[in-house]
């Protein structure tokens, strides 16, 4: 996946570079030409892409809190307890 990417943003380079020298370009058509055909998408496609490895991560990481704090923190909160509430008509 990433020697996709890496070749296609040296074909990028290569066409903003074309760009910036050539007779009626600019150097600031080179920087658009790099951020709108090279940066973004590849951006954008890269994140998309990633995006069951991230879910992989993230289940496995609930996993593993799920398994090592099961048998300490039985309603799986993750917060200390309150104090108790006196029944009504009573006092502490």
């Amino acid at each position: 996946m990433y020697l996709l990417a890496i070749a296609w943003l040296y074909v990028v380079v290569l066409m903003a570079v074309a760009e910036g020298t050539a007779v009626g370009g600019s150097w600031l058509g080179a920087a658009f030409t790099f951020l709108l055909y090279g940066a973004l998408p590849l951006g954008i496609s890269l994140y998309l892409l990633a995006t069951p490895a991230r879910r992989r991560a993230r289940r496995r990481a609930e996993l593993a809190s799920a398994g090592a704090g099961g048998a300490a923190d039985p309603d799986g909160g993750g917060h200390a307890a309150g104090d108790p509430v006196a029944p009504v008509g009573k006092e502490p």
